[in-house]
Formats: C-alpha cells, sequence, structure tokens
C-alpha cells in the first residue's frame, strides 16, 4: 500500500474509534433517520468481509515471528495492509449494526453480546495494529492477540446468527423431534403440557428475553398475556380477531406470516390447538380432565400428548395433503387424529350453516374419516345415509341432534363403529333395546338427556354387557344449571331510521326478560321479550329463565340510530398502520368494535405526527341538516387508550370554509377501571350541511396516577353516529 494511502487510512482508523466510541456512550440517545436506516440494513452484506479478512490475518499474525517470517518483507508488508484493511470493514460493520439495532424488534440479551462482541473485534484489532511494531511487541502477545480476536470472531458470528434465526437454530431440526414429554393424563395442564411445548419449538427461538422480536416475549403466562409491539396476542375467547391466529393464517409470502418463511412451520394440528386454546377463554391452569368427555380442546389435546400407539396400524393410505387443505372452512375442520397417523378426525360447527352437503363432500376422504363430531347440528334422519359412507369411523357424535331411531338402523352398516353419542336426542329404551344388537362393534354408547330413566339405562347395560352405556344428567329440573346470556340475532345494532330488534338463546324454552329503564330484569315483574322496534339509541339489559334452570347473568345490549350515511370519507391525517380497520370508511360501516385493540373495526390516530389527531371530511352529495354526533371507542386506561380530549364538529356548504358547529369533551377513567366501551355524544343548533370535518384529538398528557404519565394517550374509535 502506498504510504500516503496507508497514513490516510491509519487516520481513518482513529476517527472510526473515537466515532464508535461516541455511538456506544450516546446509543440510547440515537434517533436513525429512514436514509440512515438503509445504510444499516446493508450490516448482512458487508459484515463477511472483515470475518474473512481479519481471520486470514490473525493467521498470519499468530506465525508471524517464525524465523522464515520474522524477516521476509513482502509477509511483513502484505499482513500490516491486510490487518488495516480488516479494522476498517470492521468498522464499517460495526457502524451499521449499531444503525440496524436501533430499528424495531432488536433487544434482549443476545443483541447486547452480538454488539459489544463485535464492538470488540473492532478495538482489538485496532490496538493490535498500532502496537504490532513496538519493541515490546513479542510472539506471545501476537499469539494471545489472535486467539482472543478469532473466539471473538466466532462468539459474534453465533450471536448474529441466534438473532436473524433463533437461538436454538442449530439445533431446531433435533428439538422438533422430540417426541412430548409424557405426562399423565389426569395431571396434564392444558397450557403448561400443551400450549406451551407448542410454542416452545416454533416461537420463542425468535421471541424470548434474550431476542424480543416485535418486543413479543412468548416464554412464560405473563409475557403471553402482556403481548408485544402490536398490542395483546390473544383476545380469550375469540380467536377470530386474535393476533396469534390472524398472523398464522397470513399467506406464507406475507412477511407479518409467523413463524417467518424458512423456519418450521406450526402443523394443522398445533394450530387448532391454539386456536381452541383462545377459543376457551385461554386458561392457564386448567386442567386437561377439566374439560368435557367431548370437548373438541380435550380431544385433540390427548392426541398430542398420546401419540398414536404403534400397534394401531390403518390399512388405509394417507389422504392427500391438499385435498385436506382444500375441505377445511370455517365451519368444518379435518384434522390428523394423531400424529403420523393417516386417521382423521371431522368437527361441523354452527347450526346455521349446516348442510347435508358438508357430509357428501368429504367422499374423497370417506376411507380416512373414523371420528366425527355433530354436536348440536341439525341432523336429520336421512342425513346418516352420508354418514354411512365413513365406511372406518369409529366415534360418532350425535349429541342433540333430530336424529330417531329409524335413521339410526342405517349405521349397522359401519363394521368399525365403536363409539356413539346420542345424548339429548329423542331415542328412548325400546328404541335402543332393538338397535343395539345390530351396532355390534359399538363399545360404548352415552345417552344422558334423554328419554331413559336410571333403571332404562341399567337394564340395557344388563342386556349388552358388551357395550357401556352411559347415563347422567337429564334436564328434569332435578339438578339445576345456569342458563348462558341471551344473544342478539340483528347482524348490526346500528339502524338509520328503525331496528327490528332480535335476542336468541340456545336452548329451547327458554324466557328472555329484558327492561330498558337501567334496571336488572327479573323472572317475574320484567316484560317477556318477544320483537322489539327501536327508533332511537338507548340500552336493553336481558337475562334468561327456565323452570329448573338459574337465571342467565346479564347481557346488556347497545343500539345506535345514525339517520345520516356521507357519499364518501376522505381521511385529513393517515391512520395508524397497525389500526386501520377500513380505512376512511371505518367511522360509518356500521362495525362495532369488541374490547382488545386487536380487533379489526378500530381505527387507531397516526402517531407519527406531531399534532396526532384523528380527521377526515366527509361530503354529502344531497345536503342534510344535522344536530348531533356521537362516537364510539375503547378504554383500556391500563395500557394507554383513552377517551378522546375533545372532538369539534365543523360543516358547512363549501369544504373550504366550514364553520365550528359544536365540541364535544368526553369523561376521563379513573385508575383501575375495567376496559370498557363508550359513547359520547354532542348536540347542536341544526345546520344544514354538504361538507363536514371530524377533529378528534387523542388526550394530550395522560394522568399523574398513570405509569406513563405526561405521554400521550391511543384514540381508538370504530364508528361515529350522525344524526
Amino acid at each position: 500500500m502506498h504510504l500516503r494511502f496507508r497514513v490516510f487510512a491509519e487516520q481513518l482508523l482513529v476517527a472510526a474509534n473515537i466515532f464508535i466510541l461516541f455511538l456506544l456512550i450516546f446509543e440510547s440517545k440515537l434517533v436513525i433517520p429512514a436514509w440512515l436506516q438503509t445504510v444499516g440494513r446493508m450490516h448482512p452484506l458487508i459484515l463477511h468481509f472483515p470475518i474473512v479478512i481479519l481471520l486470514i490475518a490473525m493467521l498470519f499474525e499468530f506465525f508471524r515471528f517464525k524465523p522464515e517470517y520474522a524477516t521476509n518483507l513482502f509477509y511483513k508488508n502484505f499482513l500490516q495492509n491486510l490487518l488495516l484493511v480488516g479494522a476498517l470493514f470492521a468498522a464499517v460493520t460495526v457502524v451499521m449494526g449499531l444503525f440496524l439495532s436501533r430499528e424495531d424488534g432488536y433487544s434482549g440479551d443476545i443483541l447486547a453480546y452480538h454488539k459489544w462482541t463485535g464492538a470488540g473485534i473492532f478495538f482489538i484489532a485496532s490496538i493490535i495494529y498500532f502496537i504490532r511494531n513496538s519493541g515490546w511487541y513479542k510472539a506471545p502477545i501476537a499469539k494471545a492477540g489472535a486467539f482472543v480476536t478469532v473466539i471473538a470472531l466466532v462468539m459474534t458470528g453465533h450471536y448474529g446468527a441466534a438473532l436473524t434465526h433463533g437461538s436454538n437454530f442449530i439445533w431446531e431440526p433435533i428439538d422438533n423431534q422430540k417426541i412430548v414429554a409424557a405426562v399423565p393424563l389426569d395431571q396434564a395442564v392444558v397450557f403448561s403440557n400443551v400450549i406451551q411445548p407448542i410454542l416452545e419449538q416454533k416461537c420463542t427461538s425468535c421471541h424470548n428475553p434474550d431476542k424480543l422480536k416485535g418486543q413479543l416475549n412468548l416464554e412464560d403466562a405473563a409475557a403471553l398475556l402482556k403481548g408485544g409491539k402490536s398490542g395483546k396476542l390473544f383476545v380469550a375467547g375469540n380467536p377470530a380477531i386474535s393476533l396469534l391466529l390472524k398472523r398464522l393464517h397470513l399467506p406464507m409470502e406475507d412477511k407479518k406470516h409467523m413463524p417467518p418463511k424458512g423456519k418450521a412451520q406450526l402443523t394443522m394440528q398445533e394450530i387448532s390447538l391454539l386456536r381452541l386454546w383462545v377459543k376457551e377463554h385461554a386458561e392457564f391452569k386448567q386442567k386437561l380432565t377439566a374439560l368435557a368427555p367431548n370437548d373438541s380442546l380435550r380431544l385433540l389435546a390427548v392426541a398430542y400428548l398420546q401419540p398414536i400407539k404403534k400397534e394401531i396400524e390403518y390399512e388405509f393410505p394417507h389422504a392427500d395433503e391438499e385435498t385436506i387443505a382444500k375441505l377445511n372452512t370455517d365451519y368444518r375442520t379435518i384434522l390428523p387424529l394423531a400424529r403420523e397417523s393417516p386417521a382423521l378426525a371431522v368437527n361441523i360447527y354452527n347450526s346455521a350453516t349446516y348442510d347435508v352437503k358438508q357430509l357428501d363432500e368429504l367422499s374423497k376422504i370417506k376411507q380416512q374419516v373414523i371420528s366425527l363430531n355433530l354436536n348440536k347440528m341439525p341432523v336429520k334422519d336421512a342425513d346418516l345415509s352420508s354418514v354411512a359412507q365413513f365406511e372406518n369411523l369409529r366415534k360418532l357424535d350425535l349429541n342433540f341432534t333430530d336424529v330417531t331411531a329409524n335413521g339410526l338402523k342405517s349405521l349397522a352398516s359401519l363394521k368399525h363403529l365403536e363409539s356413539l353419542t346420542l345424548s339429548g336426542t329423542n331415542v328412548g329404551f325400546n328404541d335402543l333395546k332393538a338397535l343395539l344388537p345390530d351396532l355390534k362393534p359399538l363399545k360404548t354408547v352415552a345417552v344422558w338427556d334423554t328419554k331413559l330413566t336410571a333403571a332404562d339405562v341399567e337394564n340395557l347395560q344388563k342386556e349388552n354387557k358388551n357395550v357401556q352405556i352411559i347415563g347422567g344428567f337429564k334436564d328434569d329440573g332435578k339438578n339445576p344449571l345456569k342458563l348462558n346470556p341471551p344473544q342478539v340475532k340483528n347482524n348490526s345494532t346500528i339502524f338509520a331510521e328503525s331496528l327490528a330488534l332480535e335476542l336468541r338463546h340456545p336452548i329451547k324454552n327458554v324466557d328472555i326478560r329484558y327492561t330498558t329503564d337501567g334496571t336488572e330484569p327479573d323472572s317475574i315483574h320484567s316484560p317477556l321479550f318477544d320483537k322489539m322496534i327501536v327508533t332511537k339509541s338507548g340500552i336493553i339489559k336481558a337475562r334468561a329463565f327456565k323452570n329448573g334452570w338459574f337465571g342467565s347473568d346479564l347481557a346488556i345490549f347497545e343500539f345506535f340510530k345514525s339517520a345520516y350515511k356521507p357519499d364518501s370519507v376522505n381521511l385529513l391525517k393517515p391512520l395508524n398502520r397497525v389500526h386501520q380497520a377500513e380505512g376512511a370508511k371505518t367511522f360509518f360501516d356500521h362495525k362495532l368494535g369488541a374490547i382488545g385493540a386487536n380487533n379489526p373495526a378500530w381505527a387507531n390516530n397516526w402517531a407519527g405526527a406531531k399534532d396526532n389527531e384523528m380527521a377526515f371530511v366527509s361530503e354529502f352529495k344531497k345536503p342534510v341538516t344535522i344536530s348531533s354526533l356521537g362516537i364510539h371507542y375503547m378504554v383500556e386506561e391500563d395500557t394507554g387508550i383513552f377517551p378522546p380530549e375533545s372532538v369539534e364538529i365543523w360543516g358547512g356548504d363549501d369544504a373550504s370554509n366550514l364553520k365550528l358547529l359544536g365540541k364535544i369533551n368526553a369523561p376521563m377513567p379513573s385508575k383501575g377501571d375495567k376496559p370498557s366501551l363508550k359513547t359520547v355524544q354532542g348536540s347542536f343548533k341544526p345546520q344544514n350541511v354538504s361538507y363536514l370535518k371530524i377533529v378528534a384529538k387523542p388526550l394530550s398528557k395522560m394522568p399523574d396516577w398513570h405509569k406513563n404519565k405526561g405521554n400521550k394517550a391511543l384514540l381508538l374509535v370504530d364508528e361515529m353516529f350522525l344524526n
């Protein structure tokens, strides 16, 4: 290297040491602009150069003092230039890495180890370069320096790979082959023994305290409940709006799909276990045996914990995976009964959408279906001929269906049927007495809550010693259970002029009692609900009652009048990319959100602006007369979601010349208030408008009692009501 260039490079190396030291000291205060983020993302591209150059340089440095090399001028100059170039490349790599580490998704101990070992390599290489020509620099020091540098290179590479691919990247293929540790079913806890092992195998390599990708840690229950940068991980009881399930179901090409492309993916069985766990309200301490025997989560969990026994070998082949994937729908799931088994379990949901075609469509996999769940479906006798196509069926659930003994006779052709559940049906003693001899493979039949008495069950058991007759609860009023709350049947409770409000209950012959004055309904004095026509916004409180049952918990339903819907809406400020909802259409699409920031109905103000307000202009092609505005929002003070500080309503005939019609101030929550959905409404003098501008401002400073006091709050809105 020419002397002039070497001097310049050495000066550059000194400057790099000072600059990197400065960055490390003031790292916490660094704010990286977008154009520098691009530079930072070149870190993986450039890092291979210093690794290779420094490895070669350290190898040469280790043998530098051997007699045959000590006097070799070419060796000396080549090594010095190589070390200088390697140190400069290391400097560039460290700076890029520090810029990259300021982006979201990089945190934890592994990042710290990678950062300091990487910076250490640069400083060590620089020190070696500047002292290597000193008189006291001898072979032992050269060998020690080379050895330390190589070790640091290996460690830095290891920590970098852990950041990129997960801390268990090397051993993951082996670990994924491990069988789940055996645990007695009566001791198994659903989360600890089923859900957590799935997360550990497929998720925690990138979501752990050492590598908090997306600020999300999945190592324990507390971390799961906390969620990550995008909000809560799941909404207990509602998998459809839970971020965990949404990310799993994204297309593989989507950058938000989890696990990322190239990582071990969750199986269909594992995804179903997570979905059912969330649907069962995501209990962390619930034992497996606390679930009902025919509960889908319990059945799948048992299959997960107890892989199919080796001695059970089916003669039929595996079904085509693409065929199974196509046959899976929102209301029909098809899953392997156990790992590596060709046997399939079919569950059909939602009685409102049930049709016998859902059974007929399974003809391509009729050999593989050995378990069929039709619980609470409106199955008729004629449908059982479609059930009979599943020649290898072992388990059939017909609880609370409309089948009779006449239809059940068609099941005699099933030569492998071992378990049949008929609870809640109209099958009687004489029916079963005539039917059981024809179902010779049968080992168990469940008949609780039927016409059969305890004596009938006992007599049937005596006559059919090879079949276990399972009796149990019967709805005779002697063993009262608590009713579920009523449900609203309407698709939307937002209306323009009037609404025929409909309430329903899944159990037959239930009385629904209601009130509209704010009091809680009782079973005697409150009016009986049939149908109600509502013409203005309000609240209805309802409870379900039935003889022999305990009354349900209180259900509260809100209905909202919104007389006008704009012809167009244009956002004046962009919405937060995490909570886009339906964009500009969100505020008048008649879709209300549920509690939980991950609900897709919520729109969030853009936090990137200095005045991060939510603002839009709506247009009416024909002028309308308005006198009030209502705004529906969520409050969750613990996560910083507060009501709007103010809502301004501007209107007029000209979009560029609007006047202030009114201003709304919402009440603020108190410390410890439970998450809730709220509506605030403001009235003003009736005004004829063609254009309407709404400006909703989030709370500028959270109260002193809040953990984030003084910071701006979030504002989540799903609907506005114009009257």
